[in-house]
């Protein structure tokens, strides 16, 4: 596949083709569901809103440079994550996600000689 420029990217047009998109019905979902292998009629999952980084961080009153150190991850890699320039992995999703729901302990546990919050 060729590369294109970012100019070039920007000005094609998306491929989606909005006519068959409202063309379609519920039984044509149903039909994909089934094909896909999943179960139409099962229960939705749970869905769990993940909070960005940098409202977590500032939660706990922590700089970018206090929080990367308490996770032991580069302050470039925060910063990437923050800005948005760099996607979060799933693994560093978990911890961000164990980490906003039980900030004290989740610190501690990464870094048990800090006294975070005791």
């Amino acid at each position: 596949m060729a590369r294109m420029t970012l100019d070039r990217i920007k000005a094609s047009r998306p491929k989606i083709d909005r006519a068959r998109i409202d063309a379609t019905t519920e039984e044509d979902i149903v039909r994909h569901m089934r094909e896909d292998g999943e179960d139409p009629n099962a229960v939705p999952g749970r869905f769990t809103e993940d909070l960005p980084p940098a409202l977590i961080r500032e939660r706990m009153g922590m700089t970018q440079v206090e929080f990367a150190g308490a996770l032991g991850i580069p302050v470039a890699t925060l910063r990437n994550w923050e800005q948005g320039r760099v996607r979060i992995d799933p693994a560093a999703r978990a911890l961000f996600r164990i980490v906003s729901r039980d900030p004290k302990r989740a610190l501690k546990a990464l870094n048990p000689s800090q006294p975070y919050g005791e």
